[in-house]
């Protein structure tokens, strides 16, 4: 139920940034370690090649963004497939979208990861992907049941299913975003999922782990259905969920 992606990410070790190579400095009128920026790039690179490489997305489908500081974003671009995607064809944005630093276009979902950045400061990174067992139940507009009890301590519980928005519209960020406030994932309806993590790899890795369970759930259902867990597992792994994200993940810049 916990897949690793410490040895995916080990693979695009190649497309690090030696961070000592990189001085702070101002971007746009705002101070932004070059330090913290060539890791954030680093890990959203490897997030999204990981994503790729692990069947979440097809074609240039998905998006991975990560938090640099408060109000500042790592996004990758839209419509350019992840194998050829460098480093250099990331975006950094601000919280209203504005890009600050690359030449190409941010994703068109850049709202949707916006919104969660804005809404939850603890957030520090946030991946949005096509999942084949967990588009099935945003397709059937169905929530996932939590019906493993550490898979509430991973990811807070139930996945919700938001309402249907249009893809790329400030509609859906508002609708899919408000999901995410006592959990790591939210579906989109008719669409796919986003998870949101303390870091670009925290959240590829609730991302792979609610596809896990889907699996598993879509698979119960058809031996007769989910039998739900015992209403004081529920709680007191809710709490493990809520002590951890409200106290070990970091708001800090």
């Amino acid at each position: 139920m916990s897949p690793s992606v410490e040895s995916e990410a080990a693979n695009h070790s190649e497309t690090t940034i030696e961070p000592d190579a990189v001085d702070p400095g101002v971007v746009d009128g705002a101070v932004v370690d070059g330090a913290v920026l060539a890791r954030v790039k680093t890990e959203v690179l490897a997030a999204a090649k990981t994503m790729y490489e692990r069947g979440l997305v097809e074609g240039t489908a998905g998006n991975v963004t990560g938090r640099v500081t408060a109000d500042r974003v790592v996004v990758t671009p839209s419509s350019l497939s992840y194998a050829a995607m460098t480093l250099d064809d990331l975006v950094l944005v601000d919280l209203a979208g504005n890009v600050i630093e690359g030449d190409r276009s941010p994703t068109s979902e850049k709202s949707l990861h916006l919104e969660c950045y804005k809404l939850y400061p603890e957030v520090r990174g946030v991946v949005h992907c096509h999942a084949k067992f967990a588009s099935m139940y945003a397709v059937a507009r169905r929530d996932i049941p939590a019906g493993i009890d550490e898979f509430v301590v991973y990811i807070g519980g139930d996945v919700p299913c938001a309402d249907y928005r249009q893809s790329g519209t400030d509609d859906l960020a508002t609708e899919v975003a408000k999901h995410l406030a006592k959990r790591s994932a939210a579906l989109m309806a008719n669409h796919g999922m986003v998870c949101v993590g303390k870091s670009v790899e925290d959240a590829l890795h609730s991302a792979m782990v609610v596809e896990h369970n889907a699996q598993i759930m879509h698979g119960a259902e058809a031996l007769g259905g989910v039998v739900p867990l015992p209403e004081k597992a529920v709680t007191d792994f809710t709490n493990v969920y809520d002590f951890i994200r409200n106290h070990m993940w970091s708001a800090e810049d």
